[in-house]
């Protein structure tokens, strides 16, 4: 397909004048692709132990495969939340999933490590793109506040839907075929999504210039902080320098710039700092608690993928309920409620979860991974809803960017440093368990403390 197919498809309906489009095919499209996304981090965890042994890497190698997709991924999504407003939510989005879908083919059809690492960072490219583009589509469709929110819960709801089927989806394709079919499972997933966008009315455009300065610095300051925690040693003390000047460099231009893409002003209300440090928490205890028992259930208890992702079941399987449930609760009583209720909840599992060794009986390991997930889950939709109204609907799309920019650069750091506390000592796997443990519920008591601090009640 060339250049100019990728930047003219898909074809979307304009306006009709008189007629107010249906905002269901919007949020049936970003749904789906919100899905996908997420479908490919939960299949992906069940099947590293199978993609090491495949080819032929270890604990460093399997680290790669997941952050060289979720690191590209959250560097980039600080300019394609800009990109989705400055070109259109609709024709980022289906860009994105264009490329996304493209590269799972590649990842699928990868002879070895560098070939996958390379494709899982186009597809971490890809997903930038969509994942914003799909939460400013919900935010462009729904102009009441009370629709809206119930519109993210179902947005989220597809997500968590997506984490529900991941491990077991991805566990029978590693085990009845092979890990390469984890990647193949999005290509009739990318074309619904495609399809979908074709019902979506034009989005509108948002010119401003794109911030390079700001992209390349925040680039290189993730990067290497992730290069840190992975690596270590003496290369490692050399990247936490880079990202020691990085960063402040990459503060000090979006203070400059005109047009920065990341405004630091909107770091001055209340809820957007709450929103986007608690969502942060959410993602170390969620993806960094997911990534250590993936490695725990297959290499300590010798756990088939397919096993694995069977004791994950009772954990995600409630997870769109109760994204539903939190929307109702902070309808009636405001976001703050379900979003400090939710936190607690996920500290009292973590630690629940401290008692867990090889010695437990499974039911009770699979069944003490539950509360963690409710509270994570209770606690997700209210955070992105309070953050999508606490921002001008001409930035939803820069707004969307950065929460999840910092969402999933926590993910990415919490598998970096769980991963290396992990490789330690892979005989004593118990010992990195509860560190990462320990790690993810004092942040997020942190937050929750923090999370006091938001309005009682939503402002309509």
């Amino acid at each position: 397909m060339s250049s100019t197919d990728l930047t003219e498809a898909p074809t979307v309906r304009p306006r009709t004048p008189g007629r107010t489009p249906s905002p269901a095919p919007a949020l049936a499209a970003a749904t789906l692709g919100f899905a996908l996304i997420t479908l490919d981090t939960s299949v992906v965890n069940v099947a590293l132990p199978a993609i090491g042994a495949d080819l032929g890497t270890g604990m460093t190698g399997l680290q790669w495969v997941v952050d060289a997709y979720t690191l590209v991924f959250a560097a980039l999504l600080l300019s394609s939340g800009a990109l989705a407003d400055r070109v259109g939510a609709g024709r980022a989005y289906g860009i994105g999933v264009v490329v996304f879908t493209l590269a799972s083919a590649a990842c699928g059809l990868a002879p070895g490590l560098p070939s996958l690492l390379a494709a899982r960072a186009v597809q971490g490219a890809a997903a930038a793109v969509m994942l914003p583009a799909s939460l400013a589509l919900v935010r462009e469709a729904y102009g009441d506040p009370g629709r809206r929110a119930r519109a993210v819960s179902l947005w989220a709801a597809g997500g968590t839907v997506a984490v529900a089927l991941g491990p077991v989806v991805g566990g029978a394709l590693t085990t009845a075929w092979s890990w390469r079919g984890i990647f193949f499972v999005n290509l009739p997933l990318g074309l619904l999504a495609l399809v979908l966008l074709t019902r979506v009315a034009r989005s509108e455009r948002r010119p401003a210039p794109l911030d390079v300065p700001g992209q390349l610095t925040a680039m290189t300051a993730v990067g290497a902080l992730t290069f840190a925690a992975i690596e270590g040693g003496t290369e490692g003390r050399w990247a936490l320098a880079v990202a020691a000047v990085a960063l402040p460099a990459f503060l000090l231009i979006e203070a400059r710039r005109r047009h920065p893409m990341v405004p630091l002003g909107l770091f001055r209300n209340r809820t957007v700092a709450v929103a986007v440090t608690a969502g942060a928490a959410n993602s170390v205890a969620f993806y960094g608690t997911v990534f250590v028992f993936s490695l725990f259930f297959q290499q300590v208890l010798g756990l088939s993928a397919l096993g694995a992702g069977l004791m994950f079941l009772p954990m995600t399987g409630l997870l769109a309920g109760v994204n539903l449930l939190s929307a109702k609760v902070a309808a009636r009583h405001g976001a703050r409620l379900p979003i400090v209720v939710g936190q607690v909840v996920a500290v009292a599992g973590l630690l629940g979860l401290l008692t867990v060794d090889a010695d437990s009986s499974r039911a009770a390991q699979a069944l003490l991974l539950v509360p963690m997930a409710l509270g994570a889950g209770f606690s997700l939709p209210p955070l992105i809803a309070s953050m999508m109204e606490a921002v001008p609907a001409e930035r939803a799309g820069t707004a969307a960017g950065l929460l999840n920019a910092i969402r999933q650069t926590a993910g990415a750091l919490a598998i970096a440093v769980f991963g290396s506390l992990a490789a330690r000592d892979m005989t004593d796997m118990a010992t990195a368990l509860r560190a990462s443990l320990l790690i993810s519920a004092g942040l997020l008591t942190l937050t929750a403390l923090a999370s006091l601090c938001l309005p009682g009640r939503r402002t309509r």
